[in-house]
């Protein structure tokens, strides 16, 4: 019997900055999210956000499987100090037979480890690098990394033509369909988004949602 593996469900391995930028805007976008996690207080601060979250010892096949990940349609590695872990579950994950398996990789030659065992790598400090450069002399929003078509994760700064709106009042999941991830003020990150938080000129939002909603909105923002 052929195994059946679900478009829509995604296994994120590893919660660091990467793994939680993926998990949060794939929820958003009303995607299944599978997170597995070794450090159990990683998991803490999006308990609350994410639904399938599990804390576990070691990634082995055996949790892959009771965890569902083994359905998932896509995998994404974002393991990233230990290199060797990082591998040994990439390829769990394709002797599992999921149909797309991405890793994070740190090096060009941890990347074409990565590929060379049948995996995409991707680079995301560099590929956000070189995406802010390309925002710098274009738009202003800087793309992340598309796992959806046409789906996006971008910065936009806030003008005074949104400035002192609560998140409420400002309402840009139903009027713009996008979702803010997080707030950047001064430098420091207020991932705490509540509807009466109240935003300020120069603050940056962080949105997730289609490449026409968030042009539509930055356009919106022109002064």
């Amino acid at each position: 019997m052929k195994k059946e593996f679900d478009p829509d469900a995604y296994g994120i391995i590893g919660l660091g900055r990467f793994g939680l930028s993926l998990a949060l805007e794939l929820t958003a976008a009303g995607k299944q999210v599978i997170v597995l996690e070794i450090e159990a207080e990683k998991l803490d601060a999006v308990k609350d956000q994410i639904e399938n979250i599990y804390p576990v010892k070691a990634i082995t096949a055996d949790v892959l499987n009771e965890s569902g990940i083994s359905h998932c349609h896509t995998a994404i590695v974002c393991i990233g100090k230990d290199i060797e872990s990082n591998i040994l579950v990439t390829m769990s994950l394709l002797e599992l037979g999921i149909p797309r398996v991405i890793a994070k990789a740190t090096s060009p030659n941890h990347g074409k480890v990565l590929e060379r065992i049948g995996a995409e790598a991707v680079f995301p400090e560099v590929e956000m690098g070189a995406r802010l450069a390309r925002s710098l002399v274009s738009t202003g929003t800087l793309d992340f990394l598309e796992l959806c078509e046409d789906f996006s994760i971008a910065n936009i700064n806030l003008t005074s033509v949104f400035a002192k709106q609560t998140v409420g009042e400002l309402n840009v999941r139903k009027r713009f369909h996008l979702n803010i991830i997080v707030v950047i003020r001064e430098g420091k990150a207020i991932t705490e988004i509540s509807p009466d938080l109240v935003l300020l000129e120069d603050d940056v939002l962080v949105v997730g949602g289609t490449n026409d909603a968030i042009k539509r909105f930055e356009k919106m923002t022109e002064v």
